[in-house]
């Protein structure tokens, strides 16, 4: 039998735990007042004021898998940067590479070493055999989303329903009784987005069909699993039913590791044997520094070529700092020397026990919850079964919970990450950090049923 929560009682206890972040962070508070004055919403972009509490916390440093803010308290970091900086905070590898690379310049517009070492590294790993350098996850999707329409000659492209690709126009889309429409709160998007693009849920492989079915698609995008909406697993057999059906109607299939990669070294797509015509991924491969990059099958790149008239120097494909040099380094100390198979070795057993402790928890006090696990990446959902597609998932999420949660675990010391439960092993992470987790989550719980 599971218990219901009682809302008066969460709302007690959510104003409890907003007093309390207020009494201990008067310093943050201070710096969010005069943020006001010069910042948008108070603060360096408009997402950071998901952060619950009433004020956005400030940071004054992190190290490892801890961050400390201008108030003096410790956190263990289970956000890590939403995945960003997956990597732990200064890595003592990277942070070397990147001092040295300073030094002897950041960016030139010419090619370094550590980019040929990159794209061995990048090839080796993921299986695709030539790659191109962005700033960004969303930078690699744009560019490649590009360069699929000027190798196929077609419009549109395919997404999955509350799908993150970065901030692509294409992908900010939902579907709702079959029409596709801009995601609520969308901003100025440029289009209605059923001109660019079509969208399906994920693990429905006959609107799958449907959508390619016209062979005016040319390329379905996709995350090895769904990550901004929680974590929503493939069925069993889904991904090699996405490869058929592209493969058969001339659609190029591009996968998307960002949040993936927590899969292992060589994300979704080499644990699980995917043939990605195009695979992308940002955020974690620079320890922090921005850095992004996709990769092209053989046959992709001769199509690239193919087009006499395409221009990738001013046609709207590349950036002047990508690929700068201090990126390169970066991302060559990251994977070389971070988040190796020996880092992930240690991560994944992290998240499995991590899963078990909150799993443990909610059996113990009947809670109408689940937690799914995706490698190092584990999170838990306010509702009795798993989603399978992001209608379902962003059915089941709850909001007033989800504050509640994230404000609770702040108070005690852990940063999750805020859009969602979840949370992200690193290097750096340890044992007794998960621990910690538990023992919140555990306190948390009984506070809840009362």
């Amino acid at each position: 039998m599971s218990r219901t929560i009682d809302r008066n009682r969460l709302r007690e206890l959510q104003a409890r735990e907003e007093e309390r972040f207020a009494r201990a962070h008067p310093r943050s508070r201070e710096l969010g007042e005069r943020a006001k004055g010069s910042l948008v919403g108070g603060v360096p972009m408009t997402w950071m004021i998901a952060w619950p509490g009433g004020f956005p916390l400030f940071m004054d440093h992190a190290s490892g898998a801890r961050v400390t803010d201008v108030d003096g308290h410790e956190y263990v970091d289970l956000c890590l940067g939403d995945t960003g900086a997956m990597t732990g905070h200064a890595p003592d590898a990277s942070t070397a590479a990147i001092t040295r690379q300073l030094a002897r310049g950041i960016t030139t517009m010419l090619p370094t070493e550590d980019a040929i070492w990159v794209g061995e590294e990048l090839t080796r790993r993921f299986g695709l055999p030539y790659w191109q350098f962005t700033l960004t996850a969303t930078d690699a999707n744009r560019f490649a989303i590009r360069l699929a329409r000027e190798i196929t000659k077609r419009s549109k492209i395919l997404v999955f329903d509350h799908c993150y690709h970065g901030s692509v126009d294409e992908t900010v889309a939902t579907v709702r009784d079959g029409a596709v429409l801009a995601r609520e709160g969308s901003v100025g998007p440029p289009v209605p987005p059923a001109e660019t693009t079509r969208v399906v849920q994920f693990n429905d492989v006959a609107a799958v069909e449907r959508a390619l079915a016209d062979r005016d698609v040319a390329c379905l995008l996709t995350e090895p699993a769904l990550t901004n909406i929680g974590i929503v697993l493939p069925d069993e057999g889904f991904h090699a039913q996405l490869r058929e059906l592209t493969r058969a109607t001339g659609t190029l299939l591009m996968i998307d590791e960002t949040h993936t990669i927590s899969t292992g070294p060589g994300g979704y797509t080499a644990a699980h044997q995917l043939e990605p015509d195009i695979l992308t991924i940002g955020k974690p491969i620079g320890s922090g520094v921005p850095a992004g990059t996709f990769g092209i099958s053989h046959e992709v790149m001769e199509g690239m070529f193919a087009q006499a008239d395409a221009d990738y120097i001013d046609g709207g494909f590349g950036g002047t700092l990508a690929g700068n040099a201090l990126s390169l380094a970066a991302i060559r100390a990251t994977l070389q020397d971070v988040l190796t198979e020996e880092a992930f070795a240690r991560m994944i057993p992290l998240a499995q026990r991590w899963e078990q402790g909150v799993r443990e928890s909610i059996l113990a006090h009947e809670l109408p919850w689940e937690v799914q696990r995706l490698g190092a990446r584990a999170e838990y959902w306010f509702s009795p079964d798993p989603p399978r597609n992001g209608a379902e998932a962003a059915a089941a999420y709850d909001e007033q919970l989800a504050a509640f949660t994230h404000l609770y675990a702040l108070n005690r010391g852990i940063l999750l990450t805020p859009f969602h439960n979840m949370a992200l092993m690193s290097p750096a992470t340890a044992p007794a950090d998960v621990d910690q987790h538990t023992e919140m989550f555990a306190e948390m719980a009984r506070e809840l049923v009362g």
